[in-house]
Parts: structure tokens; sequence; C-alpha cells
């Protein structure tokens, strides 16, 4: 009797660790079911900042109101791996903490045993840095400085080794360990390939010797850049490089659709044998901002889902689909810093005292010293606590619920969630109309057109007709919401494609130098109107010189005006100009310059005298000598119009 009541307590404690608990069931969160998910898929949230916001007075519930330990609630809610990150020595000469959670050996500790208490296994993130690193900053260590690379390579292994066998000794279950952190040709201060090999290398072999069950991961970002990972997967080939799981970072407003995420990641698996997983991800609930610091994502839907608990749902159950049923070998995916919640105090000072004293914030002004570019200029709060799956008080989101219930479904009546705003571009001296209909988007992610009623007549409309061109925001309702559509005026464009959303043939890139990159992208977030631009990047010096051009034809003879934007960065000298051609020969120039990302610069060309029967070509001309950082840039808006006499 006794035997069978300690199975039964056990099958209970399996229970309330594995996902399987009432807590999880929904009355209101649409969930469709993702047929083919394996029972051991890696669902996993990075929670490297618990220790600084709980030391910051920060408290967590379940979905019972009961303030309960923030692990037990993951792992109720069917996630099984804690991701963690590991800086080297995150502190000042005098132990003040650079912040983002302090997040150093110990502090992987303490969250890893109360993972491994909760049933679920730890990621280890080993960044090989005393503070962030990404693809735009691998700083190395203090303590590295002035290493050459075999010292280096051992400083690796030895603290690897260290920091792992801390882990093991502790009895903290590791099933995964990433040997860098979105290193983009960059790591742990190294530039070449070969160093940087040698350092993933030398990780990869402390994981061997101390938890030999444990996967290997490397870690890259930006798949949306055609050719980025092919390049990364033969380099790790070339230099056989010893890794299980080709990672990735997968931000829907950043990093381009899901279709070619899997793409991508597919393409390496087949070629190269290896596990592919999404090592972060996330996704915005609210646009509210709870810490008097601001956030990284506002007020619009830029990754094409509702900014709403059950957007963020629907963007982690697509995702899963994506990984489980579209991706050669996916294995899982990780929400980033999903418990990474605001301090909450009732003031941005309040909250300051906080950040600096305990970490909880993105960064202290005492990381200026290590940082003095970034975050000692720009320290403070926390950005991304509104993409959290806990809300500002600690409470769980109903979106949490998603890792569970995407095993069985939990398919509600489909009901409408939020409203897509409206866009609409017109003719400033033609017709101004507003759609009849905007897109609800319903609860299951599916769209359906609802009638709407605008809050402008037409008296209002050619009050913005008599403003100019521009784009102006009108408001509505459709149903019980509210309504908006960005209406933008704009004079006749003669221009085929003239944001580049079409990729069509009426634009002619020609290459004078063979750059690494030079295509139009489709990326939202760096462009000036709609998803697409024309991109260039090149990483060698001296190695970006291109026209950018259309011709024109059919055009009555008179008085015309062309415009383009540009921005970018990292170019150093540069001879960049927009151009107009009349029958083969340059009849007008603007000079332009770069300056810096979101800096749109705008040639205008104002006056071109176009006569009977002539061809017209308008175009820009672009030579970047670099800075040695990669010269890199976009190209958006542009427009040729009519100049009334």
């Amino acid at each position: 009797m006794k035997k069978l009541i300690c199975a039964i307590l056990a099958l209970a404690l399996m229970g309330s660790l594995s996902g399987f608990s009432e807590n999880t069931a929904s009355e209101t969160l649409y969930v469709s079911k993702v047929e083919n998910l394996p029972e051991d898929f890696i669902f996993g949230v990075d929670a490297s900042s618990v220790i600084s916001l709980e030391n910051s007075g920060v408290r967590f519930y379940g979905f019972d109101g009961n303030e309960q330990d923030v692990f037990r609630t993951l792992s109720q809610s069917g996630i099984n791996y804690i991701r963690v990150r590991v800086w080297n020595d995150p502190y000042d000469a005098k132990g003040r903490g650079y912040g983002g959670g302090n997040c150093d050996i110990a502090t992987a500790v303490a969250i890893g045993r109360r993972a491994t208490e909760n049933g679920m296994k730890l990621l280890v993130d080993f960044h090989y840095s005393d503070f962030w690193a990404d693809p735009s900053k691998q700083m190395v260590p203090k303590s590295w400085r002035d290493m050459d690379i075999e010292t280096k390579t051992q400083a690796v292994y030895d603290f690897t080794k260290e920091c792992l066998l801390t882990l093991r000794n502790e009895g903290v279950d590791v099933g995964m360990v990433q040997v860098g952190n979105e290193t983009n040709t960059f790591m742990c201060g190294e530039k070449t390939w070969f160093n940087i090999t040698y350092l993933m290398d030398a990780g990869a072999k402390a994981v061997r010797e101390i938890y030999p069950e444990a996967l290997v991961a490397v870690h890259f970002t930006n798949p949306e850049k055609q050719g980025n990972y092919a390049n990364f997967a033969s380099k790790l080939a070339y230099y056989a490089v010893d890794y299980d799981v080709f990672g990735t970072s997968w931000y829907p407003y950043w990093h381009g659709s899901l279709e070619n995420l899997s793409t991508v990641l597919s393409e390496i698996s087949e070629k190269y044998g290896k596990k592919v997983m999404v090592l972060e991800t996330s996704y915005a609930y609210t646009t509210e901002d709870s810490d008097f610091f601001g956030n990284t994502i506002g007020d619009t839907s830029e990754g094409g889902y509702p900014i709403t608990v059950q957007g963020q749902a629907n963007l982690i159950r697509d995702l899963t689909d994506a990984m489980v049923n579209h991706t050669a070998n996916g294995i899982g995916i990780c929400y980033w810093e999903g418990t990474w919640i605001s301090v909450g105090g009732d003031s941005r000072e309040e909250n300051h005292a906080l950040w600096e004293s305990f970490g909880s914030g993105w960064a202290t002004s005492f990381a200026g010293y290590y940082d003095p570019n970034d975050a000692g200029k720009y320290y403070g709060g926390n950005a991304v606590d509104n993409q959290a799956l806990f809300d500002k008080n600690g409470l769980p989101l109903e979106s949490l619920k998603v890792f569970s219930l995407m095993r069985s479904g939990n398919e509600l009546p489909v009901t409408a969630n939020a409203l897509e705003n409206a866009a609409v571009i017109c003719d400033i001296n033609g017709e101004i109309a507003l759609p009849a209909t905007v897109n609800a988007v319903m609860n299951d992610n599916s769209r359906r057109a609802v009638d709407v009623t605008w809050n402008i007549d037409e008296a209002g409309l050619e009050t913005l007709r008599r403003q100019g061109t521009g784009t102006y925001t009108i408001e509505g309702t459709a149903g019980d919401k509210k309504a908006l559509c960005r209406l933008t005026l704009i004079e006749f464009n003669y221009l085929a494609d003239w944001s580049f959303e079409e990729s069509s043939d009426a634009w002619k890139l020609t290459d004078l130098k063979k750059a690494d990159e030079l295509y139009i992208e489709d990326k939202k977030t760096d462009s000036l109107t709609g998803s697409k631009h024309a991109h260039f990047w090149s990483k060698a010096k001296d190695s970006v010189e291109f026209t950018l051009e259309q011709e024109v034809q059919n055009l009555d003879a008179g008085k015309y005006k062309f415009s383009v934007s540009i921005m970018g960065g990292d170019c150093g000298d540069t001879e960049i100009y927009a151009y107009v051609k009349i029958g083969g020969e340059t009849v007008a120039t603007c000079p332009r310059s770069i300056n810096g990302y979101g800096n749109w610069d705008t040639a205008l060309i104002p006056e071109i005298l176009l006569p009977e029967g002539g061809s017209l070509t308008v175009g820009v001309y672009v030579k970047c000598a670099g800075e040695g950082n990669g010269a890199w840039g976009k190209i958006d808006d542009a427009m040729l119009n009519r100049v009334n006499e």
C-alpha cells in the first residue's frame, strides 16, 4: 500500500511539473492543435532576470492568483527548458553590477536549481563577454583583453568547464549549452572564422566532458538575409566545429517570414545533418509601457499579429507549427525573457534606484566603463516588459497556457480579437477615398472584412487636401472597436514599383564592385513605406559601388521633379547622388549623405524639363569606402512627379 501511495504521489507531481494541470485550461484563449508535436519538443523560456527582479521586490503568482515560484508556474504551463545567459564578470571594480540581471554563474546556479526542482532542464547560454553579446558587439571579457588566440581558447575551455562543473555539483540538470550568443561573424572580440571556431570548439569540448548528454548549440541571427545562414553553416563545416544544434533568433518584426525561416533552417539540417532550433523569439501583448523607460515594440502590429494576449499566443503557436511540420529536424523554440516584467514602481526615479541597485533594468550606469558607447549612454530599464508572459503585477498571462494547449487544441468560437489598421495612398489632386471595410483579426488569426465608419466627412478630407501631401491618421469605429486608417496623400508618381513592394523588373541594379549583398529586401522595420526596399551591405573596404535606376517612357513634355530617400551606416567616405538622364545624358544630380539608422536623407531634383519625345531615366549612384564594419544602407520611396506650371 505504501508503494502504491508513493507511486500515486509521484504521478501527481509529474503531472504538475509537465503541464498536465487543470490550471492550463482556458475559456478565453483560442489555440489550434499542432499536429505531430513530439513529446520531447523543447518549449523553453529565457528567465535570466528573475533573481534581479525578485531582489527588486517583484512577486510572481500562479493562475489561481496565489503567490508561487515562477518556475513552478512555467512548468505547469508546459515549459520544459529554462534558458539562462552567463556573463564572465558583469561587475565593475567596486562590485557594482552591470544590470540585465547581473547574469554571472552564481545567478545561473540559483536559476538552474529552481528549474531542476520543478522538472525542467537548463539551457546555458555562454556569451563569453562581461555583458550583452549580439551581432553589433561581441566584447571580450575584461580579464581576457590582452590574450592571444591560443591563450583565449584555453580560457574559454577553462571558464566553460568551471561553470558547468559548478552547475553539475549543485545538481542542475543541463540539457543544452550555447557556445556563443548571436555570433554573426564576431565572437569574444575575435573577427575571423578561423579564430572564432577555435573558441567554439573549446566550449564544446568542455560541454562534452562535463555534461556528455547535453546538446551543444551555436547561435546566429538574421535568417532573413539571403545566403547568411548558408555561409555560416559552411564555415562551421569547413572548420569541423563540434556542435549538435544550429540555433537562430527569430523575431517576427525583424527577421522575415516563417516560410523563409523554415526554408533556411531545413537547408542547413538536410545538408549538414544538424538539429535546428529557435533559441530566441517573443511578441508584445500590450502597448503599455509599465516602467517609464519606453518599449522596443510600440503601437503597431509590425510582426503581423495583433498586439494582444491572443496575438502573442498565435505567434507562439504558428512558430511551433512551422518548426514541427515545415522544418527539417526542428527540435524546439525558446521564448526570450518571458519573465522580465517591470519592477513596478510609481515613478522612473523609484525604478531607476532599483535598476541600479539590483540590475533589474537592461543596463546600469556602472556598465558604462565596460560598454561606453551603448550602456554608457542609454542605461536604464526594461524595453521589453510588454513582451513578457506575465503582466506587470506578476500574474501569468492567458497566453502562457498556449504551450500546453497546443498539444490538444482549444478551439473556441471564432470572434474578433483586434482590428488591422487600414492604409491607403491617394493622389492629392484626385479622389480621396477611405476604405469601406477594415480587416478584423479573429482569435484564430484569420481575417474578416467588417464595415467601418470613419470620423471624417468630405469637408474634413478637403481640409487635409489643402494642408498638402503627407500622412494623416483617421479614426473610426467598426463594431465596438476603434479603427485607424493611415491616409497618405501624394502627388501622382510616374515610377513603377516606387517603394519596391512588387520586386519587379522596373528597377535595374548594376553592381560595379561586387558587394556582398545587393537586392530588394523584405523588412518592414527598415522600410520608409511598406515592407520592402533596396538593400546593400558589404564587409570589405571599397566594395560598395552601384547604380539603381529606372527608365520611364511615354511621358508628356513638361516639368517634373524626382526624389528618393536613403539611410545607412558604417559607410566612411561616400559619393552618393540622385540623378536624372534625358536621352542617355545626365542633366541633373543631387548629392546625399548617409547619417545612421533611421535617419532617412531625401534627395530632391526639383526641376526637370522634359522635351517632346524624350526618354527619361532616374536613379541613384552609391559609392562607399566603408569603415571596416561593413558599409550598409537602404533606399526607398522613389518619386517622379509632374510640376504644375
